[in-house]
């Protein structure tokens, strides 16, 4: 069986960076963008699951979710921020995982799992 491929968008490449170790360590296959708009443009046919930042210049994490939910409704999405704004909570409503940085890395491979497994049962 191949590994899950969990697609990560954030601006900063040093996050990029750890989250694709991070990942790769726990076995999934990571494609990493630093824009939501080449995400989009690379397409989304062989992501598990999508983890983005919310505050990136041009489109920024929940205009990106909601392009994502259209397309794919049942894709497990991810928010992170470096930002503490309850507003930003309250607008996560109806996602999969919503994580402030820095965040548990096992707290955080657990939420992924778990996704993936509820989304390989249908939901």
């Amino acid at each position: 069986m191949s590994r899950p491929v969990v697609a990560v968008v954030d601006d900063d490449p040093r996050l990029l960076e750890s989250l694709e170790d991070l990942l790769e360590s726990a076995g999934y296959a990571s494609r990493c963008f630093s824009s939501a708009k080449s995400l989009l443009a690379d397409g989304l046919s062989d992501v598990d699951l999508l983890i983005t930042d919310i505050g990136m210049p041009g489109m920024d994490g929940f205009e990106l979710r909601d392009q994502v939910r259209q397309a794919c409704p049942d894709l497990p999405v991810f928010l992170i921020t470096g930002r503490h704004e309850i507003a930003d909570q309250d607008r996560a409503q109806g996602i999969t995982g919503f994580f402030r940085k820095p965040f548990d890395a096992g707290a955080f491979l657990s939420a992924v799992s778990e996704a993936l497994r509820d989304r390989r049962k249908g939901g």
